[in-house]
């Protein structure tokens, strides 16, 4: 198929950057929000916010959810990722506006869902998750939260109150011009299933998580 050719012969500019392309009604089981669509002309990537109320332009309540397929619709315990998008969703219900960026493309901590696999099959084996993905010859984090900082940019929001416990996102957010008020914990309860992950996360990737100490029991 023959490319488009513009004026004088030459090819239209490539787009960059995040664009947004759509904003539609979205009903869930928490409470009504708007999904407002958008296209990351960088990375190719569909992302999505999910709005609440009228969220204003300063300390707007927000949480920053990368995307984790078997946490978040299969219900795996091997990470916390489902519960906190749920608590994250019933969070801004409560308070009565607020936004949830759904983050694609950030599988792994952006290694992607069979590379995720894989790093799981080795943590079955005993590695933990960060010795797991270097076995692997993958990077620890390679997530990018600049595509969240473009889409508060375009929604007006100035600053945050970032629900996360995860200091890289709060400097990330700052470094792309978006003020954080407050960090505000995003804790919740470990089963055997996911405390040496957890403890890992705190131990070797600076997660804040104080509740840890009250279940040393757990294995």
């Amino acid at each position: 198929m023959t490319e488009k050719i513009g004026v004088l012969g030459k090819k239209p500019p490539q787009r960059t950057g995040v664009e947004r392309v759509v904003n539609a009604p979205l009903p869930t089981v928490y409470g009504k929000f708007q999904a407002v669509g958008y296209l990351d002309h960088d990375r190719g990537d569909e992302q999505v916010a999910l709005v609440h109320g009228e969220i204003g332009t300063e300390d707007v309540l927000v949480r920053l959810h990368s995307e984790c397929l078997t946490g978040d619709a299969f219900g795996s315990q091997h990470c916390e990722c489902g519960d906190q998008l749920d608590a994250a969703l019933r969070a801004v219900v409560k308070a009565g506006s607020g936004i949830v960026v759904y983050l694609r493309g950030h599988e792994g901590r952006g290694i992607g869902l069979l590379a995720k696999l894989r790093a799981m099959a080795l943590q079955a084996e005993g590695l933990d998750t960060v010795e797991a993905n270097l076995a692997l010859g993958l990077p620890v984090d390679s997530r990018d939260y600049g595509v969240a900082a473009e889409i508060f940019h375009d929604l007006g929001v100035k600053s945050v109150r970032l629900m996360s416990n995860n200091p890289r996102k709060r400097e990330a957010l700052l470094q792309h011009g978006i003020k954080v008020a407050e960090t505000v914990p995003l804790l919740i309860t470990p089963c055997e299933s996911n405390i040496t992950y957890l403890r890992t996360k705190r131990e070797r990737l600076d997660h804040v998580l104080p509740h840890l100490d009250a279940v040393a029991h757990l294995s």
